[in-house]
Formats: C-alpha cells, sequence, structure tokens
C-alpha cells in the first residue's frame, strides 16, 4: 500500500481558505522525482513527460463525499485510473494530489503517494491510484 503524506503548505492553505474541498476540481498529477514537504504549488512539482495517455497536469479526481460527522471531515475521492494509450507512461513513483481550482496561489499542493519503486505502464495497461472510500482520502479532527 502507498504512503500518504501531506506538504505542509496545505495546512495553512486551509486556514487561509485557499480550498473548498467540497467543490473545487481536485486533480492527480505523475511524479518520479521525490516531491519535498516544502513544495507547495505543482509548478514545484517534475512531472513525467505527456504523452500516450497522460496529459500535462494529470487527471481530475471525482469528490465521491465531502462532509463532516461528529466534529470530523472527512474527504472521500473515488479512485483515478490512468491507461497508456499508443506507448508507455512513466516511469513515475509519487502520485500528488493537488487542486486544480485557486489561481493565488495556483495550483496548490494537498499531498502525495510514494509507492515505493517506480512503475512503467506499457501500451494498454493500467494504473489505479487507490483512494480509500472507507477511510477517505484525509481526515480533520
Amino acid at each position: 500500500m502507498a504512503t500518504f503524506s501531506k506538504f505542509n503548505a496545505f495546512v495553512e492553505n486551509l486556514a487561509e481558505k485557499v480550498h473548498n474541498l467540497g467543490s473545487d476540481t481536485l486533480k492527480v498529477a505523475l511524479t518520479n522525482t521525490a516531491p519535498a514537504a516544502a513544495n507547495s504549488t505543482l509548478s514545484d512539482i517534475t512531472q513525467i513527460s505527456t504523452g500516450n495517455g497522460y496529459s500535462s497536469g494529470g487527471t481530475a479526481a471525482t469528490i465521491s463525499t465531502s462532509a463532516q460527522t461528529s466534529g470530523t471531515y472527512k474527504l472521500v475521492l473515488a479512485d483515478v485510473v490512468f491507461t497508456a494509450s499508443g506507448g508507455t507512461i512513466g516511469p513515475f513513483r509519487y502520485a500528488v494530489l493537488y487542486n486544480d481550482t485557486p489561481t493565488s496561489p495556483a495550483d496548490p499542493l494537498i499531498g502525495y503517494w510514494d509507492y515505493g519503486s517506480s512503475v512503467t505502464l506499457a501500451d494498454t495497461e493500467t494504473f489505479t491510484v487507490d483512494f480509500d472510500a472507507s477511510a477517505g482520502v484525509l481526515t480533520l479532527a
């Protein structure tokens, strides 16, 4: 199972009303370069090359639920699937979640998953960023 790490700027951005996790457009980008906790926007991330089914900026994630119960907020996203088409995608090791809606700062980072080793998709192969539908992508208490 991949390990999730949040970016430090995400905490400040929440406090300063940068994110509306219930309605903003969240996306997943792929990189083979280790993100740093101090990264703050997508421009700090070295994405993999575009083409063969991967577009610059990654793929949008669908928000399944965004709600609080008894003082604990939980964000649940539908899985994001990348499919190689016409050639390979990768290599990549990290899936980076960011918010594509804000303009200041543009494309603020939320967190990333480290898959432990690089992955390359051959033509027609798929890779699923499996968001935990039970525990959610993140919880705030």
